[in-house]
């Protein structure tokens, strides 16, 4: 088969790979030359393990870039839409280029195509989209909704071995497409959902929302212990032990962030409020997502007798690990607040220096926080670390070497990664998301 993908941000990249690497032949569309140059060169300008290798194994005899969309279309049984939908002012969706892209396909097929939208679109885009086919297409476009389910960090995976495909489509060819192109993913059982359209649109932002919720809900919890004097690890521990609930995404830290949650529950309470039906719960969760930031903050303060003049070091400015996407990342909020306070930060990540650096700089906070690649120097002369990203690296750190060159004694796990029993043995207090203080056992050495 033969397809394009409209986009190569991150959904339209990993889309076009994972085809390409089941076989069918893509072609991958956008106007940015100096991108598709890269792409050519099998440079991938975002961080996701396992992508590039992709790339690179499968241009350009099966994956092929291009900023020509009339030729790129010619011949191709599916177009997929993969455009960003960027939040507007209210929260909502902004659909234009995805209307842009659907005219465009419409005007210049010369074919029967079908047109998927891949792109993260409130309920009624389909339709919406359908008129604009209507009033340019020569030949039968048929309009398909299939939205992506990528966690970044490890997209490949799931695009590769998805816990389901969903198309909301009730046309026969169209259907038949979407099943061949995505037959090699589904092949030890069907996994493929089929349902209307609306129902499709909503499936997408209904299990962000949840996600979110059970992250913020989490939260809350810890919150609860905090002020109780629980220890939520122990509450998450039981929690999960009940098949009804699991584990999964029920991990108290710092708050949700990246290009999807933030943007989707948002949009998706928007879509509610347009539809006459408030959305209290998502709502709820998006409120709750602010407040781990501000304990963190407060603790910071209490414990080091506040933070003017202090010196802070952040290991972890990526949203989550496995990327190098900080949009709306909860270490951001957390270095602004702490440049707020009168603190010096000083910062490092294994992938994320250089989006963050761009971050800061749109912030305004370009040139107060020091970005190193090196974690121990991150640390030099630091009255405390704080750990903002759960990524591997952190997880065993060389206590005795951080004794060597911090000034405090101070260790602040925001993702809880770390057992407490070690730090404290090692000469530092420690403070977790949602746990007591656990002071230290004993000096690790000169302060």
């Amino acid at each position: 088969m033969k397809i394009a993908v409209v986009g190569t941000g991150y959904v339209g990249l990993v889309a076009g790979a994972c085809f390409a690497e089941a076989g069918t032949h893509v072609t991958c569309v956008d106007v940015d030359e100096a991108k598709l140059a890269k792409l050519r060169a099998g440079q991938v300008t975002f961080f996701e393990p396992g992508l590039e290798e992709l790339v690179k194994r499968n241009w350009p005899q099966r994956l092929e870039f291009s900023s020509d969309l009339a030729a790129s279309i010619r011949g191709r049984q599916a177009v997929f839409v993969a455009v960003g939908t960027p939040p507007s002012e209210d929260g909502s969706a902004d659909l234009s280029h995805v209307l842009r892209v659907a005219e465009d396909v419409a005007r210049l097929a010369e074919h029967e195509v079908v047109l998927v939208l891949k792109s993260t679109v409130p309920v009624g885009t389909n339709a919406k989209v359908r008129e604009v086919v209507a009033r340019h297409a020569r030949h039968p476009v048929a309009v398909v909704s299939n939205p992506e389910f990528l966690k970044e960090g490890d997209a490949v995976n799931d695009f590769l071995k998805p816990d389901r495909v969903v198309i909301g489509s009730d046309d026969a060819h169209a259907l038949e497409v979407l099943g061949r192109l995505y037959a090699p993913f589904t092949r030890q059982r069907n996994r493929i959902q089929t349902m209307s359209p609306k129902s499709a649109e909503i499936v997408k932002y209904a299990a962000n929302a949840l996600l979110a919720t059970k992250i913020s809900f989490m939260n809350e919890v810890a919150r609860l212990c905090d002020a109780a004097g629980g220890d939520v690890e122990h509450v998450r521990s039981a929690l999960g032990a009940d098949t009804r609930i699991g584990y999964p995404f029920l991990y108290p830290g710092l708050g949700f962030g990246g290009s999807c949650f933030p943007k989707d529950t948002r949009a998706f309470v928007r879509t509610g409020e347009e539809l006459g039906v408030p959305l209290r719960i998502t709502e709820a969760a998006m409120l709750a997502n602010a407040e781990p930031v501000r304990d963190m903050l407060r603790h910071l303060a209490e414990d080091l007798g506040g933070l003017s003049g202090k010196t802070i070091a952040v290991w972890g400015l990526a949203f989550k690990p496995r990327t190098d996407d900080v949009r709306e990342a909860a270490s951001l909020r957390l270095i602004a607040g702490l440049l707020a306070e009168g603190a010096t930060v000083r910062a490092t990540d294994p992938e994320a220096l250089d989006t963050a650096r761009d971050a800061l700089a749109r912030d305004g906070l370009a040139g107060r926080v020091e970005l190193l690649g090196d974690q121990l120097a991150t640390c030099a002369g630091a009255d405390a670390l704080v750990i903002a990203t759960e990524w591997n690296e952190y997880r065993n750190p060389d206590f005795e070497a951080l004794a060597g060159v911090m000034r405090g004694r101070a260790i602040f796990d925001g993702r809880n990664i770390l057992p407490p029993e070690t730090v404290t043995a090692a000469g530092f207090d420690y403070r977790g998301v949602g746990r007591p203080r656990f002071a230290a056992a004993a000096p690790a050495g000169p302060r």
